[in-house]
């Protein structure tokens, strides 16, 4: 039964198939021959007979992917190379495995040589590690010594070669030549050699401006390089020589010039630093006569102040000091020039008395005895009197200025000088103690101010001494000529003096 069932089943399917292909036909023009199975990428397993076609259709081969039947040639052939290679890889496993049981035997006999060699190495080695040592660390301390050094402005990469061999020995795997010993002690004497030596050289400054200038340098040992406007700063880290911001104090600078303009042998004085420039920098930050005087133009300079000189070191009080002292030294000054010139004129008057000129006060006074020959002695000396005391005033005019200038300004610096000690004081009521900078302008007013002070009194004093001198000397003249004329005029006139008139006379 159901066998018959089977074969009912597959007569069921062959007329369709048949039905399809005849509804295919249909379609198809003629002449051509179209599978539609073939289309759809299936293919159908032919069979001779019943029995095959049923034996297909219970393994479900019937119809057949193409696909499929590649997948299954593909597989089949893989599975063989899988199989193939599995075999390789086992033989190949194997020989590795070998292969690994030697090297470990190799590797065993090596460390053993290894040992025996280092052993040997050891051995022949012996001292020379301490030559190893030795010539590392002088060529590590030569190399710090050369960097250090301004010597390295002339003579730049020395390091390059003792860097290279401080390694080499460090490594302590090959030895020192002949060449490298000589060259390290070529260095050594030659830095020895140098650092006593005045060079001169070319050299790149690196200016304030950031421009480089080419210009010839004089390297004095290993303490100072100086240029043709002074000395020059040597950057150890930049390995560089820089542009002072500013010089320091001509007695220096000058000894810096006169070295560069000096020839060969010649023997000159010269400010050196053995601290390699930390001396230097400090006396480029010491203040100037500028900076402590101040600026006769600091209203216009944008300092804050009105007065000249207000933006020095002194202050408003200091200024007032300086413009007090400039105007007593001026009068001074006025006062001995005019004194001079009347003192000629005064001396050349009293060679020739006969001739009175009015160009000088011995000449006036003598002029007025001229016009009063005819008057008695008393009459005349109380005229020649008179007109001595009116030279009197331009004679001694602006001395007394003088005077009190050189007594105000010594009490003007104490005044500054006080001022400067409270602010001092309140600096440190503020900050403490800690840090002195803050205590230094107070100090620098108080003491400032103090020196100007003295350095306006002192000149004054003298200057008010000598200008007094050569007033009382022409003075003096005058007293003297005039009661010279006036005895002359009583012995002509025969006529004595009384005893009123020499009273008057001793009173003037």
């Amino acid at each position: 039964m159901r066998t018959m069932i089977l074969r009912l089943g597959t007569l069921a399917t062959l007329t369709a198939l048949v039905a399809h292909v005849g509804w295919a036909q249909e379609d198809t023009p003629k002449g051509e021959q179209v599978n539609p199975l073939t289309d759809v990428g299936l293919t159908v397993v032919k069979g001779d007979s019943l029995g095959d076609l049923l034996e297909l259709m219970r393994q479900k081969r019937l119809v057949e992917n193409e696909e499929h039947e590649a997948l299954l040639r593909n597989f089949a052939n893989q599975r063989d190379n899988q199989q193939r290679l599995l075999d390789d890889a086992v033989a190949e496993l194997a020989e590795e495995t070998q292969r690994g049981v030697q090297l470990e035997a190799q590797e065993s006999a090596n460390e053993t040589e290894i040992a025996n060699q280092q052993t040997i190495y050891d051995e022949r080695l012996g001292s020379l590690r301490e030559l190893f040592g030795v010539l590392q660390q002088i060529s590590g301390d030569a190399r710090g010594v050369f960097n250090g050094s301004i010597v390295s402005a002339e003579l730049p990469n020395r390091g390059i070669f003792l860097g290279e061999l401080a390694a080499k020995m460090g490594t302590a795997e090959e030895l020192a030549t002949v060449d490298e010993l000589d060259q390290l002690h070529y260095l050594l004497l030659q830095h020895l050699v140098e650092t006593g030596r005045v060079s001169r050289f070319p050299g790149v400054i690196d200016m304030m401006d950031g421009e480089k200038a080419q210009s010839d340098v004089v390297r004095v040992g290993a303490f100072n390089i100086v240029s043709r406007d002074g000395y020059v700063n040597y950057n150890l880290t930049l390995q560089a020589m820089n542009e002072l911001p500013r010089q320091p104090s001509p007695e220096f600078t000058n000894t810096a010039r006169s070295l560069f303009r000096a020839d060969p042998g010649d023997v000159v004085g010269f400010a050196i630093d053995p601290t390699r420039g930390q001396l230097l920098s400090l006396e480029t930050q010491r203040a100037t006569f500028g900076e402590m005087v101040g600026s006769p133009l600091a209203p216009f300079e944008g300092s804050g102040c009105w007065l000249p000189f207000c933006n020095g070191q002194g202050g408003m009080v200091g200024s007032v000091i300086i413009l007090v002292g400039i105007v007593g030294v001026l009068l001074a000054f006025e006062r001995l020039i005019m004194l001079f010139l009347v003192s000629q004129r005064v001396a050349a008057q009293k060679k020739n008395p006969g001739e009175p000129r009015e160009d000088n006060p011995l000449g006036r006074v003598i002029g007025i005895y001229h016009a009063n020959r005819e008057v008695d002695n008393e009459t005349l000396q109380l005229k020649m009197g008179e007109a001595v005391l009116h030279e009197t005033p331009s004679l001694t005019r602006n001395i007394a200025i003088v005077q009190v200038i050189s007594v105000v300004a010594p009490l003007m610096g104490l005044l500054g000088t006080v001022i400067g000690m409270i602010q001092t004081f309140q600096a440190i009521t503020l900050f403490g103690t800690g840090d002195p900078k803050i205590m230094a302008a107070g100090i620098s007013t108080a003491l400032m101010t103090t020196v100007l002070g003295l350095c306006v009194a002192i000149p004054t004093v003298l200057l008010h001494a000598l200008v007094s001198q050569y007033s009382r000397s022409v003075l003096h003249v005058l007293d003297e000529q005039s009661e010279g004329i006036i005895a002359q005029h009583a012995e002509e006139s025969g006529a004595p003096i009384g005893t009123r008139q020499e009273d008057a006379a001793s009173g003037d």
